[in-house]
C-alpha cells in the first residue's frame, strides 16, 4: 500500500508561488491516480487537482484553474502542485491522496489514511 507525505509549504506574499510535492513509498505508485486536496482553519477539506496515472488525464477546481498545475513523475514516485498568482485565500493546509477514479469535480478515493499535509500560507 502506498504512503504518502507533503512538503514544499511556506509563507509567500500574494501573486508569488510554491511547488508542492508529495512523496510516495510502497509499491505500485504508478498505477493509482492522485489527487491533491486543502483544508483551511474552519472549513471542510476541499478537492483542489487531480492527475493519472499516465498523466493523461487532469482536472482542477474552480477556483485554481488556470493558476495551479499538477503533475507527476512515476519515475521518482513524487506528485507535484505548481502554485502561482497565489491569493489569501490559498491559504490551508494540503493534502495529497491516491484516488481510484475522477471526472471534473467528482472523485472517489483510494485505501488508505491522510498524511501530515503541508501548511501554505498567503500574506496580503
Amino acid at each position: 500500500q502506498v504512503q504518502l507525505a507533503e512538503s514544499g509549504g511556506g509563507l509567500v506574499q500574494a501573486g508569488g508561488s510554491l511547488r508542492l510535492s508529495c512523496a510516495a513509498s510502497g509499491r505500485s505508485f504508478s498505477s493509482y491516480a492522485m489527487g491533491w486536496f486543502r483544508q483551511a482553519p474552519g472549513k471542510e477539506r476541499e478537492f483542489v487537482a487531480a492527475i493519472s496515472w499516465s498523466s493523461t488525464m487532469t482536472s482542477y477546481a474552480d477556483s485554481v484553474k488556470g493558476r495551479f498545475t499538477i503533475s507527476r513523475d512515476n519515475a521518482k514516485n513524487q506528485v507535484y502542485l505548481q502554485m502561482s498568482n497565489l491569493r489569501p485565500e490559498d491559504t490551508a493546509v494540503y493534502y495529497c491522496h491516491a484516488l481510484k477514479r475522477f471526472g471534473g469535480s467528482f472523485y472517489e478515493l483510494s485505501e488508505g489514511s491522510w498524511g501530515q499535509g503541508t501548511q501554505v500560507t498567503v500574506s496580503s
